[in-house]
This record gives structure tokens, C-alpha cells and sequence, in this order.
């Protein structure tokens, strides 16, 4: 193979796969969209999502800001020097991140230190694996944070909260399926799509069930009692109604793929690898020099989500023949201001607001914050950022991330400072909710993976602190405009996000009973 063409496809690979959503993924939004009622929460965030997609299209920029974890599937045939495609892999991680198409994702986990350019111990994931075939098949998925850590494994058999006895038969297996989707609600960015691996040992069962996800979404399982699970869960999952975004909703599951392998006697793990609507996988064909030859996951044409959407962010947040609250908010806000609003209430952010993630929120609870938070609007994102020839920096992604991650210091560092806005995706817990009420906070879901949707909301960066924690953890000073998202947990106790999963486990008990003999 020719060492700079075989660098160029994989920079191409990493390049659509961040970029460009596959055009089974659009189908299957595109269903979702049909199914959804009109005027709803749901319906708002599936519109958001579609003109993301079409943005990420446009400006060839990442879907989702969390670029996650790359994995590269390789299949290549014998005498195939896999180290030179190793090589070509790493260059174009590196150049792919320098060209802001890849967040910088990877963090030493004893010091925290970010690479900076996605290269290290263990990342990116290649996994090779020989064939008889003429020519190398490469594909890559890039799964994200919030969906990684909805991620499950059971342990056959087992007590599920909703459903009971799980046994070791495929009944057990059906039962912890559809457990797998409540638990995951809207913290891995509903609707979602799930591999499912059977059998094995803990990390050959998890391999597995990630390895579905390289699957298509519109292929038939070859094997008659996993493609009749695959179309049970498919028929049923959705009568959970947690819906995009965890807002309720039609729609909960995109799609659902399972694999089997032999186990030991002693074990038997059904392992379930969560993805988010941003279902980031292609693949190349390459020939004998390195091109690409061809493309997968591409059949058919290519769908423009935006048409036929006509639902707007600020008047489709509430449920349909409610008229939604439409408040506008500029920093910094009073606990008057905060006090009024409540859940189902769509909030619109001109002004200053500062990212926080993980870093940041452990810096904080033992260190003073390296600006005055009185008042302000903290935001869970690691946006994917640009330096210019001037040293200025600018937003390339910039989505919400999993909130929950945060729980166990949100309320405190919201009192001690004076925060009244925390903006992130899926939702937070008890301890949160009560510091809200208490303090006279809000809690604002934003549409997660909508990255294009949110940098255009993003008017400028206005200074950073905490640069040590690196790119995607630093403290970002942006000023927006017309920054949208639904207040979900308000400060008079009230949670969307308890409701759905309440109302969730309840609808999740009616698949209690055996349906597969």
C-alpha cells in the first residue's frame, strides 16, 4: 500500500464518520420524526436534531462535540502489514484533531492530563482481525461519553427492578433488553440505539455487543430466535415512553442488534452497549494502494432531515395544545427571576454563561472559581475548539454533556457561589433537585449531540481559565444569543426527569410475563 494514500483514507474515514451521519441512522430518525406527535417536547427535539445533522453537513463539522472513544474494526488479508495501517491511523487521528473534525479525548487516567491529540495508551482502539477476501475492510464508530456509560451487563440469573426473576433462557435474556433502555432514559441521548452481546466472559460478552453495533440498521439477523428478540424489542421498547431527549415521547429506540457466542457453564452475561442518536460508524473498502474503493453504511440516498420541519424550538417545548413559557434570561439572573420559572418553561440565554465539566466541578468544590459565578449560567459541555493565525479561539462543536456525572457536587458549588443555571443533558438526581429548591436554581435541558445547533447559538469566546484540564474540561467564557433549552427541574421541587422515569417503570412492568417458550 502507498503510505500517503492509505494515510488519506483514514483521515477521510475519521473525517465522515464525525461529520457525516450514515444514511441508515438518517432513516430511522427520519421514522422516529414520522411517529412523533406534532407540538411536542419530542417533536422539538427531534426537529433540533435534524437541522444539527444538516449544519454538520454544511459546515463539515462534528455532529456531536463528544468525538468519544475511536474504534477501528480491520479486516485484512494475509500478509497485509498491519502496522503500517496502524501508522497511517495514528497520523490521521493527529491531523483529524488538529483540524477540529476530533475532540482532543485522550486523558491519562492517573494524572488527568489530555494528550491532545487523541493519541495514547490504549486509544485510539484498533482491533485487527484476518480474512480470505482480496482487499482490507476498515470501519470505525465513534461512540460518545453520555452513551458509553449507559453501557450494562447482567449476570444470568438476576432481580430487575420493574420486571423480577430474569432467568438463564432467552426470556431472561428479553427481560434485561428492555431493561437495558429504561435505565439509560435520556442521559445517553435518547432515542438510542443497543448491541447486545450474549454469552461469553465479562469483556468478550461487552466486544460482542459492540461489535452489533457495526451492524446495519436495516439488516435481518440470520438467526430465527435473535431476529424474533430483535423484533420484540423493537415493537415494545417504545411503549416505554421516555422518548427523545428522556422529554416522553413515541419514540425511545432507534434500533436493536444482538449477538451470541458460547459461555462456561458458570456464566452467563447479557452485555448491552448503549448508543446515542448520533450514531457516528462507517466503513471503507480500500484497494491495493490504500484508496477508497467504496463506502458502507451509505446505500440509498441521502436524506435531508430539515424537510418537512417546520416545529420550532420556542414553541414546541410544551406538550401539544399547551402554549409553552417563553422566557429570555441574561446573566447575571436574580433568585426573583429564577423563582418564576418551572418546568415546561423554554428559556432563551443572551449574554455570558461558562462551561464546567467534571475538572472543573472538583476544582470547584475545593478551590475558588477563577471568576465571579454570582448569578451566572454554568454549562456541561467540552466543545471542540480552534485556535486562529491571531491566537483567537473559536467554538467548532459545542452539545451538552451528561449532566448526572455532576451530582455530587452540583447543588453544594451552586450555593457556595451563587450559581442559578446549570444547562447539560439527561437530567440530575435527588441532591440536585433539593439544592435548587433550596437556593433558588434551575436545572435546563439542552438537545445533547445538537454540537452545530448550539456553536451557532455561541457568539464569541470571550477568555478561558483552567486550561491544565485541557480543551474539552478548561472553563470557557462564551458569549451567546438565543441559547435555547427546556427547564426540566425547576426551584419549587418539581423534575421532568423523575416523572419519566416513574412513569417509565411502571409501563416497564407490563412485560413482566414470559413471551418466548
Amino acid at each position: 500500500m502507498n503510505k500517503e494514500t492509505l494515510q488519506q483514507s483514514m483521515y477521510d474515514l475519521i473525517v465522515e464518520t464525525s461529520t457525516n451521519l450514515p444514511k441508515d441512522v438518517r432513516r430511522a430518525i427520519r421514522s422516529a420524526k414520522e411517529r412523533e406527535n406534532a407540538g411536542t417536547r419530542a417533536a422539538m427535539s427531534l426537529d433540533t436534531i435534524s437541522n444539527n445533522v444538516k449544519m454538520a453537513d454544511d459546515n463539515v463539522s462534528p455532529i456531536c462535540q463528544d468525538t468519544g472513544l475511536p474504534t477501528f474494526k480491520i479486516k485484512t488479508p494475509v500478509g497485509v502489514n498491519q502496522l503500517e495501517i496502524k501508522d497511517a491511523i495514528y497520523a490521521a487521528m493527529v491531523q483529524a484533531t488538529k483540524d477540529g473534525k476530533l475532540r482532543p479525548n485522550s486523558v491519562d487516567s492517573l494524572t488527568g492530563a489530555n494528550s491532545g491529540d487523541n493519541l495514547g495508551l490504549g486509544t485510539p482502539v484498533i482491533k485487527f482481525e484476518q480474512w480470505e477476501k482480496d482487499y482490507v475492510d476498515a470501519r470505525l464508530i465513534l461512540k460518545g461519553g453520555g452513551c458509553e456509560n449507559k453501557n450494562i451487563q447482567y449476570s444470568l440469573p438476576c432481580e430487575l427492578e420493574g420486571l423480577g426473576r430474569a432467568g438463564r433462557d432467552l426470556d431472561g435474556i428479553r427481560k434485561c433488553v428492555m431493561h437495558s433502555v429504561y435505565q439509560a432514559q435520556g442521559q445517553g441521548c435518547s432515542a438510542g440505539f443497543i448491541g447486545v452481546g450474549i454469552g461469553g466472559d465479562r469483556s468478550s460478552g461487552y466486544d460482542l455487543a459492540k461489535a452489533q453495533l457495526f451492524r446495519s440498521v436495516d439488516d435481518v439477523n440470520p438467526n430465527e430466535d435473535l431476529r424474533k428478540l430483535e423484533e420484540y424489542v423493537m415493537d415494545n421498547a417504545n411503549e416505554l415512553g421516555i422518548g427523545t431527549m428522556g422529554f416522553g415521547g413515541e419514540t425511545t429506540l432507534l434500533g436493536c442488534k444482538v449477538g451470541v457466542m458460547n459461555r462456561i457453564p458458570a456464566s452467563f452475561f447479557v452485555s448491552v452497549a448503549y448508543n446515542c442518536w448520533a450514531f457516528r460508524r462507517l466503513g471503507v473498502k480500500l484497494d491495493a494502494e490504500g484508496g477508497i474503493a467504496e463506502w458502507f453504511y451509505q446505500e440509498g440516498e441521502k436524506i435531508d432531515l430539515t424537510q418537512g420541519s417546520e416545529i420550532e424550538l420556542e414553541t414546541a417545548a410544551a406538550d401539544a395544545g399547551e402554549a409553552p413559557n417563553v422566557v429570555t434570561l441574561q446573566a447575571p439572573i436574580t433568585e426573583e427571576q429564577i423563582r418564576e420559572l418551572k418546568v415546561g418553561d423554554v428559556v432563551k440565554i443572551n449574554g455570558r454563561m461558562y462551561t464546567g465539566r467534571d475538572a472543573i466541578h472538583k476544582y470547584l468544590s475545593d478551590n475558588d472559581a477563577p471568576v465571579d459565578l454570582d448569578g451566572q449560567i454554568i454549562y456541561h459541555c467540552g466543545p471542540v475548539m480552534l485556535k486562529d493565525d491571531e491566537g483567537n479561539w473559536h467554538v467548532k462543536a459545542a452539545g451538552p454533556t451528561t449532566s448526572i456525572r455532576e451530582e455530587p457536587y452540583q447543588g453544594d458549588i451552586m450555593k457556595r457561589f451563587g450559581i442559578r443555571a446549570v444547562i447539560g443533558k439527561g437530567g440530575m438526581g435527588p441532591k440536585t433537585l433539593a439544592a435548587l429548591k433550596e437556593h433558588g436554581g434551575v436545572y435546563l435541558n439542552a438537545i445533547g449531540g445538537a454540537a452545530q445547533y448550539y456553536a451557532d447559538c455561541i457568539k464569541g469566546v470571550d477568555g478561558v481559565d483552567l486550561m491544565q484540564f485541557g480543551i474539552p474540561e478548561a472553563m470557557w467564557h462564551l458569549s451567546v444569543e438565543g441559547f435555547t433549552a427546556v427547564v426540566t427541574m425547576d426551584s419549587h421541587g418539581n423534575s421532568l426527569h423523575e416523572e419519566v422515569d416513574k412513569s417509565s417503570l411502571e409501563k416497564l412492568a407490563q412485560f413482566k410475563e414470559p413471551v418466548f417458550k
